[in-house]
């Protein structure tokens, strides 16, 4: 059985596993469009929705493709191929420390995803508190063996991996003492309500007793508010400043006023489930309040003493001060001590025989 060494852990200033409030991840990936200004702006707007941490995904094109890449075809009528828009997305290291240090200032925990040994090299230059792993390295073994080195905790999606490889990765991992989350992911975008896989997280939270996660592409707050409800440790979803902005995530992405929405509702969700109601506890809580919205049997006219009660010279009206409704057939065929007016709410001393 997969036991990884911590079952929570650090990622910066947030604690990571059950107990702790979910890591909100909010993902940049190329939103920014090769923009370092519209980057920054990315990272004070995630700032103001009051996420955990912002992710950007660090591209250096020469050391992560070849020509044989499929995607290199026009893309933008900025770029003539997939491999330019690649390049376009670059920053340099100082950028990217830039970045780093701006995000930590406005109290993110910075994290960027590797797609090569180079960036591997970079962001472990200018100090990553862990390692987002996307789906399609899952597989890049020497990839993964360059995180592990590093001791630091990684955040892995399993968008394109069977069990049996995230078996492997897990077991990996335990054998290096790195602490591990693995994130439900779904690799399309946007993805579908039908394939978020929410019925995966209490499955992998079995197999590997690590932190869980999901990583959302379905570019709403629904998926998210779900797997808050269902206690996931981490979750990741893909941001944007408008979806008119231009960017393959677009489509996958939420805005930064929704992902303001998704905070508020992930803790709401939090609270809730750190609250657990006793039903017979909260029902005294509201004795009082009850009295004001139940019902009481009243009379339903002027009634004379010495009237047998039939259901016609009833009825059933608030304050719930009197006999109540539910206890009707006790009132029934008994008959009235004393005269009684319209809307008079009954008691057990108006009736012969008392309760």
């Amino acid at each position: 059985m997969i036991r990884p060494v911590t079952p929570s852990f650090d990622v910066g200033s947030c604690r990571v596993g059950a107990g702790h409030p979910c890591l909100i991840v909010a993902e940049v990936a190329q939103a920014h469009d090769g923009s370092l200004g519209f980057a920054h702006a990315f990272v004070d707007a995630i700032a103001n929705a009051g996420a955990s941490a912002v992710k950007f995904q660090t591209h250096i094109a020469a050391a992560e493709s070849t020509p044989a890449e499929p995607w290199r075809v026009r893309f933008s009528q900025q770029d003539s191929t997939r491999y330019d828009y690649w390049r376009r997305m670059e920053f340099s290291e100082e950028q990217w420390r830039g970045l780093k240090r701006h995000a930590e200032d406005r109290g993110l925990v910075f994290l960027s995803s590797p797609f090569s040994g180079e960036a591997v090299d970079v962001l472990e230059r200018i100090g990553m508190v862990a390692w987002k792993v996307a789906s399609g390295e899952v597989s890049n073994t020497p990839l993964l063996e360059r995180l592990l080195a590093t001791g630091r905790p990684l955040l892995l999606s399993s968008g394109m991996s069977p069990l049996v490889e995230l078996d492997a990765t897990v077991a990996r991992a335990q054998a290096a003492a790195v602490a591990i989350a693995v994130l439900q992911c779904t690799t399309a975008y946007p993805c579908p309500p039908e394939r978020v896989g929410v019925n995966l997280l209490p499955v992998l939270r079995e197999r590997y007793h690590c932190p869980i996660g999901l990583s959302d592409h379905s570019g709403t707050i629904f998926a998210g508010l779900a797997a808050a409800t269902l206690g996931c440790d981490v979750l990741e979803v893909h941001v944007t400043l408008s979806r008119e902005m231009f960017g393959p995530d677009v489509p996958a992405s939420v805005t930064t006023a929704e992902l303001r929405q998704l905070v508020e509702g992930v803790r709401f969700v939090e609270r809730m489930r750190a609250s657990p109601v006793d039903k017979d506890a909260a029902a005294e809580d509201v004795a009082a309040m009850r009295k004001l919205f139940t019902k009481s049997v009243v009379a339903r006219t002027d009634l004379p003493a010495g009237t047998v009660l039939r259901m016609e010279h009833l009825s059933f009206k608030k304050p719930g001060t009197g006999i109540p409704a539910e206890r009707v057939e006790r009132v029934l065929g008994r008959p009235l001590r004393r005269d009684v007016t319209r809307n008079h709410l009954l008691t057990w001393e108006d009736l012969d025989g008392g309760a």
